[in-house]
C-alpha cells in the first residue's frame, strides 16, 4: 500500500472524526473518549496549527500536527500531537509522518525545537520518539487522570542539529 504525507484539507474530517472514535488511540492523548465529531474539528482550526496527514488509497491513516508556539520569544518552537488509525499501529505511519513534521520544522518553518508529552506506559511511542531524535528532559509526575488513575507524563524534545 502506497502511503503519501500531505498538508491536512478540510475534506479529510470524516476520516480524522474516525481515528478520534477508537479508544486506542484517545487513551494515548490528553482528549476524552468518545469526542464528537465538532470537537474534532476544532482540533484543526487554529491558525498555529501546522497539520500532515498521511493517506493511501483516498483514506486517511493518521495526521501529525505542530502547534506553533504563538509567544514572541518562543517563536523557535512547537509541540507535536500525532494519532494513527488503530488498524496501522505499528507500520510505519507515524514514524513517516514525523518525519515529514520534522523536515517542515527544519527546513521551512525554521523551527529550533519540537517538544512533546507521552505517557510513561506508551513504550511504543517513547521509543519511536526516541529513534527520531527526541530526548527525555523531565517527567511530570500524576499529571493526567488515565483509566481510573493518576500518571506520569513524560517531557521530550527535539533541538534541531546546528
Amino acid at each position: 500500500m502506497k502511503t503519501i504525507i500531505r498538508h491536512a484539507e478540510i475534506t479529510d474530517h470524516n476520516d480524522l472524526v474516525e481515528i478520534y472514535r477508537y479508544p486506542a488511540v484517545t487513551q494515548h492523548t490528553s482528549q476524552l473518549l468518545y469526542l464528537d465529531s465538532e470537537t474534532i474539528k476544532n482540533f484543526f482550526k487554529p491558525d498555529n496549527h501546522f497539520i500532515l496527514v498521511a493517506e493511501a488509497e483516498g483514506k486517511v491513516l493518521g495526521h501529525v500536527t505542530l502547534i506553533l508556539n504563538t509567544k514572541q520569544r518562543e517563536k523557535h518552537s512547537a509541540s507535536l500531537a500525532i494519532a494513527v488509525h488503530p488498524d496501522f499501529h505499528g507500520k510505519g505511519i507515524g514514524k513517516k509522518l514525523i518525519e515529514a513534521a520534522i523536515n517542515q520544522a527544519d527546513n521551512w518553518l525554521n523551527l529550533l525545537r519540537i517538544e512533546l508529552e507521552v505517557y510513561t506506559d506508551n513504550q511504543t511511542a517513547c521509543k519511536l520518539y526516541k529513534k527520531l531524535g527526541f530526548e527525555i528532559e523531565g517527567e511530570k509526575r500524576s499529571a493526567s487522570f488515565k483509566n481510573g488513575k493518576y500518571v506520569n507524563l513524560l517531557l521530550m524534545s527535539r533541538l534541531k542539529p546546528l
